[in-house]
């Protein structure tokens, strides 16, 4: 080839990469703007009953519709009479039209007690990599709360002194940090997010001295927003809205505090006697260490008597159990009914198993099905049971609280997670185009010499039942792919499931290129055409890159 006709070629892949037309309204989305406009305009009024009507948004009002309306005025809108259809395009692809009800509207009631709710839970919330050689920082701390991650986790360590207190991932080469900096970032950042309270989970490693200058520490660094229990254990947990703007403790008892108590088994069988003398026994004894003890608001331990005695409801007290994914998973088979009635009370965390060094995370669901309230993730990498997780607590405006769906609030009728329930509700999901990646990102970073070549995927992360994964065609060479395909998906249990969603970029020589993903609760999709804004991998929300898709409801 000659060097004239090689450059011409390549002048002419540029051209096609740079080659963009105007994301045209889809088919639909001309009917509609039909059905309610009049003359090729659409009033406020014509607006307003769109949004109740198609949109299902029926406590919207002409505010809304006006703050639509003037949101899109630097369009050719017909001197102020009315949208027209571009304008009524851009409205749908717009800011204002989202696919889940904006943030900071809570709208769950909060004011059960905490085991009513799912919480935002980070793992080793410290490490800003891998468990086995990362440093430890505030960082990943102060990073979470502002994610509205409501539970943070601490190891608590011994210097080499044996002087000071230290949080890294024991028994590894990761870096520590001191302690009172996790404290103060927890302090300064805890509600800058959220106002509903923070828990801080220490796993305790530390001496009897150690333990009172940690109890000082909290005190002094936490003040009036630390909750302190007014008594020992408590037989009911508070409600989030009455512990707003609280920080709470949950570890351990002191080992010298837990040598006195006995087991619940063994509590049960004595007689009223009995039981009065082992109380003031646990009174006198549990003032060994009473600083750190009156600490702890979520007291944490496994009692004796294998799975059958950690699994046991005490009537006067609730408590904090912890189990690994590789634990829960083992005994769920046979146990999973038990697991979900001791979570009606009391609080279970799960936590990757210890071989994820990689800071990977485990399906998520496996815990929600069983009522877990503390699902803990790395939050240091990412990948798709990361992204689930953040989608989930976009519900409920975001404030890191989740309330649990009936299902496994039912004292009676206990829900069993092995068994498939029948479908109880129809998704309709219509994927039209999407936008923004010519914005976002270089104009080479698919392919060099042609414009992209976008595939979407669509699909269901919930209860085994109704996991599945759906995806288009791939389009062609188009910046501002139009698909135009509809999936359906039945669910069994959508109080329990997460519209999953990627793009991806075809690749005939190696795997895809990632596009954008979102994460969607399927329990406050709002029916309608929406915009689904895109998140990159690290979850962080592209400036530009958004779908166009409509989702629908159809009862079983």
């Amino acid at each position: 080839m000659s060097k004239q006709a090689y450059s011409f070629k390549i002048c002419f892949c540029f051209k096609r990469i740079f080659k963009l037309r105007e994301a045209e309204p889809p088919g639909d989305v001309k009917r509609l703007f039909e059905d309610y406009s009049k003359d090729g305009i659409m009033t406020i009024d014509d607006l307003l009953r769109f949004m109740v009507e198609f949109q299902k948004e029926t406590d919207a009002t002409k505010e809304d519709a006006l703050a639509i309306f003037y949101s899109l005025r630097h369009l050719n809108i017909f001197q102020g009479k009315g949208l027209h259809l571009h304008a009524f395009f851009r409205y749908l692809l717009g800011d204002l039209n989202p696919p889940v009800p904006p943030s900071s509207k809570v709208h769950h009631s909060m004011s059960a007690p905490l085991s009513h709710y799912f919480m935002f839970t980070g793992h080793n919330s410290y490490l800003t990599g891998n468990q086995l050689s990362s440093d430890s920082s505030s960082a990943p701390i102060i990073k979470a709360l502002k994610n509205n991650v409501r539970v943070i986790e601490l190891d608590l360590w011994p210097n080499a002194g044996k002087d000071r207190v230290e949080v890294c991932h024991g028994g590894t080469l990761t870096s520590p940090v001191d302690l009172a900096k996790c404290l103060q970032a927890a302090r300064d950042y805890a509600f800058v997010a959220s106002d509903y309270p923070v828990v801080l989970t220490f796993e305790d490693h530390l001496t009897p001295f150690l333990q009172s200058k940690v109890a000082e520490l909290v005190t002094k660094t936490f003040g009036a927003m630390l909750h302190r229990p007014e008594t020992g254990p408590m037989a009911e947990f508070p409600s989030p809205d009455s512990l707003k703007r609280k920080i709470l403790i949950s570890t351990k008892p002191p080992k010298e505090y837990l040598e006195f108590q006995k087991s619940m088994e063994e509590e049960n069988e004595l007689d009223q006697e009995e039981q009065s003398a082992q109380q003031e026994q646990d009174e006198n004894e549990g003032n060994v260490f009473p600083e750190y003890r009156h600490l702890i608001s979520i007291h944490a331990g496994k009692p004796k008597g294998g799975v059958e005695g950690y699994l046991r409801i005490d009537p006067t007290r609730v408590r904090r159990l912890s189990l690994s994914e590789q634990e829960l998973d083992s005994i769920s088979g046979t146990y999973g009914p038990d697991i979900v009635r001791f979570s009606q009370r009391n609080l279970l965390r799960i936590y990757p198993k210890g071989l994820r060094f990689d800071s990977s995370n485990y399906n998520p669901f496996l815990g929600w099905a069983h009522g877990a309230q503390m699902v803990a993730v790395n939050m240091q990498g990412y990948g798709k049971f990361l992204w689930i997780m953040q989608g989930m607590f976009r519900g409920n405006g975001g404030c890191g609280y989740i309330r649990k769906p009936d299902l496994l609030m039912n004292p009676v009728d206990i829900f069993d997670p092995r068994k498939t329930l029948p479908p109880k509700t129809i998704l309709k999901v219509t994927v039209y185009l999407g936008e923004g990646w010519h914005l976002d990102f270089r104009k080479t970073h698919f392919d060099k010499f042609s414009p992209p070549d976008f595939y979407a995927r669509v699909g269901i992360a919930g209860v085994a039942a109704d996991s599945i994964m759906k995806r288009t065609s791939a389009i062609e060479d188009e910046w501002i792919p139009s698909w135009n395909e509809e999936f359906e998906f039945q669910i069994t249990v959508p109080e329990l499931a997460v519209l999953r969603i990627e793009v991806l970029e075809y690749d005939t020589t190696g795997s895809p290129d990632f596009g954008g993903q979102t994460c969607l609760p399927v329990s406050e999709l709002r029916e309608g055409i929406r915009a689904v804004p895109l998140h990159s991998r690290k979850g962080e929300r592209y400036r530009s890159v958004k779908l166009l898709m409509r989702f629908q409801f159809i009862p079983c």
